[in-house]
């Protein structure tokens, strides 16, 4: 989500639903063992900051600052979890591939469903590691979209997956982030990986009108659905077809949805990039 980059999401209240679900339990399990109070944490990409916040309830006097490139999640962010309520956590608009902040500022920097977005999610994951301390960790989780499986079977879902994989591929991202984090993560100049996976499972009568819902609606209002018909890649009335699919699954009583997320802790020996 950097200034060079479309987000292929966007951030309509669509796509702003489903962010604000995610909570540390849900989509920073895999980090929460290894913080401690006091510790300062940077969270990139923190959208409307629910995670952040959460994160921030666990290092108690730690500094903790959550920065997007948008100014209105970052607006969002920063009314809805007042300093009056977290005095150590701070939302600021920033740049994942230009980070405000000097060398070796944070004990952890956390990516949550970012290096998807990303054209260069390498020299992104430099960036991180500048702004690390010296043996600092590095915490990335990304759904790996190839591996999205659901139930019963929708011709329109699938067509929705392949539109889904034509537009990221028109914005220069992989929408197959996870399994190649290991690799990014190495390439970025990391060590002491540990590499992990967790799912995101939809398939409660709530969690279907959930889940089906919001992408019955994004489908037809956010960026997904601009972007798609300006390159050419689909049509509004398509758009609609895989829409009405979208809340057919959700009304099926055997529906189900599995998405997969891969995730990465590393730790950096230096803390900055070597010259």
């Amino acid at each position: 989500m950097m200034t060079a980059e479309r987000y292929s999401h966007g951030h309509h209240e669509s796509v702003l639903r489903s962010h604000r679900w995610r909570t540390a339990e849900n989509s920073a399990g895999f980090l929460l063992p290894h913080l401690s109070a006091g510790m300062s944490l940077l969270d990139v990409g923190c959208g409307p900051g629910t995670i952040t916040a959460d994160l921030a309830g666990r290092l108690g006097d730690g500094r903790v600052v959550g920065v997007d490139l948008s100014h209105n999640v970052i607006e969002i962010a920063a009314a809805q979890y007042g300093l009056d309520r977290y005095p150590g956590l701070a939302f600021e608009v920033a740049d994942v591939y230009a980070l405000g902040f000097s060398d070796g500022t944070f004990d952890v920097v956390y990516a949550h469903q970012v290096l998807q977005h990303l054209s260069k999610p390498v020299e992104a994951l430099r960036e991180m590691r500048r702004v690390l301390k010296p043996g600092g960790t590095l915490a990335v989780r990304d759904a790996d979209y190839g591996t999205f499986v659901w139930s019963p079977d929708e011709p329109l879902l699938d067509r929705w997956l392949a539109l889904y994989h034509d537009i990221t591929s028109a914005n220069q991202a992989e929408a197959n982030a996870g399994r190649y984090l290991k690799s990014w993560v190495g390439a970025a100049g990391f060590d002491e990986l540990v590499v992990s996976s967790s799912n995101w499972i939809f398939e409660s009568p709530d969690e279907r009108t959930w889940w089906g819902g919001l992408w019955a609606d994004r489908v037809v209002h956010s960026e997904f659905a601009r972007q798609g018909v300006e390159y050419g890649l689909t049509t509004t009335n398509e758009l609609e077809e895989i829409s009405e699919a979208f809340h057919r699954w959700s009304n099926s009583l055997d529906g189900f949805f599995l998405l997969v997320n891969v995730e990465v802790l590393a730790r950096s020996s230096t803390g900055v990039n070597p010259i």
